[in-house]
């Protein structure tokens, strides 16, 4: 049964989503075009580009990102206690950064008035607030990246219509073990697809730009202890194309948004907004779950468990099948089947598909 958004995102249950989104019918509209010859993969820096742009004027933080021919993965975070904490200015511009505003808020950030009226002031703060709800809604961020990426797309290729088959998927992670199976499942779609054969080499991919960042400067520090910077005055502004005042600015103004770092590694939860593991032990994982899945190795699991999957009590081998079929096993949610249980519960459901395979991945079997 078809379920609102509203349903399959909601921050009471979890701040952690895996979203998807493809290309209409599938076509390879960021890849090779076979028949045509014409190559497209420069739009997979696009895509890259803006979600880091978005990230650093929504509050949504990015842990891992795939861009793939004809589809994109995001594993995200939304942090609404960051926005709750920002002014009323603070939210305005990073609303009007990306969109004009109705003039009320154009002329109140310009400070063209300097006594406004109480009405005024009233009107103001009930745009903001409303400013301040999407920017922390995980639909408004997809429907920003994806508007702006399927104009950019049609003016290079003169044509109208849609780019992409939908607005998105998304599927809610409801802990540490579902977290970590969504962003390995992310970061090695190149791999499963044959596009690389080492996490380095996979293009447009979170672990590729981690592990670069890494060789670029390794005095500069860890991943694992880094916060990307949530000062949002460098950072701002959203979006929003329902209202006829709020008209979006020109095609030359994204270039100039600054761009977030993708979220940090913090095994220690000494940072609030962070991914709760240590990065040596994530690419231990990825390296493993790697060689697995690749056709010419497949089925060849080392005998050393990572120590990450021991802690979260994740059984390996239904790990390595989680890695490649993530989306197939599991529906709206991913997580332990207590944790399913429990959602199912709050959305007052019987049944979340993926119940089996959670009880396979997520509970360890006695030795």
């Amino acid at each position: 049964m078809t379920r609102p958004r509203t349903a399959l995102v909601c921050l009471a249950d979890t701040p952690w989503y895996h979203v998807v989104s493809r290309c209409v019918r599938r076509a390879f509209l960021c890849g090779k075009d076979h028949y045509t010859g014409r190559c497209f993969e420069h739009r997979r820096g696009w895509i890259v580009d803006r979600i880091r742009q978005l990230s650093a004027v929504f509050a949504i933080d990015v842990a891992a990102y795939a861009v793939m021919s004809n589809h994109f993965h995001l594993v995200v975070r939304v942090d609404a206690e960051r926005a709750t904490n920002w002014s009323r200015d603070e939210v305005l511009r990073r609303w009007t950064q990306l969109f004009d505003g109705p003039p009320a808020v154009r002329d109140f950030l310009a400070a063209r008035s300097d006594t406004p009226t109480a009405t005024t002031l009233h009107v103001i703060d009930q745009l903001a607030e409303k400013y301040r709800s999407r920017l922390t809604d995980l639909s408004w961020f997809m429907r920003v990246l994806n508007e702006s990426i399927a104009r950019q797309a049609n003016a290079e290729d003169d044509v109208t219509g849609r780019f992409w088959e939908g607005r998105f998927k998304s599927q809610a992670l409801l802990d540490e073990q579902a977290i970590l199976s969504a962003m390995t499942y992310v970061d090695l779609n190149p791999i499963r697809a044959q596009m690389a054969d080492t996490p380095e080499r996979s293009e447009f991919t979170s672990v590729a730009e981690r592990i670069a960042e890494l060789t670029r400067a390794p005095s500069a520090g860890s991943p694992t202890t880094v916060r990307p910077s949530a000062s949002p005055s460098s950072a701002e502004s959203a979006a929003d194309a329902s209202d006829s005042a709020d008209m979006p600015h020109g095609e030359t103004r994204p270039a100039s948004l600054p761009k977030q770092p993708l979220m940090p590694f913090d095994a220690t939860a000494r940072l609030s907004a962070a991914i709760p593991f240590a990065f040596c032990d994530y690419l231990e994982v990825i390296e493993t779950a790697g060689r697995c899945v690749r056709p010419d190795k497949r089925g060849a699991i080392p005998r050393q468990t990572p120590r990450l999957l021991e802690r979260l009590g994740i059984e390996p081998h239904q790990f390595i099948t989680g890695a490649t079929s993530l989306m197939r096993q599991f529906g709206s949610a991913v997580g332990a089947p207590r944790n399913l249980t429990q959602l199912c519960a709050a959305r007052q459901v019987k049944y979340l598909r993926g119940m089996a395979a959670a009880r396979g991945m997520f509970q360890r079997k006695a030795a």
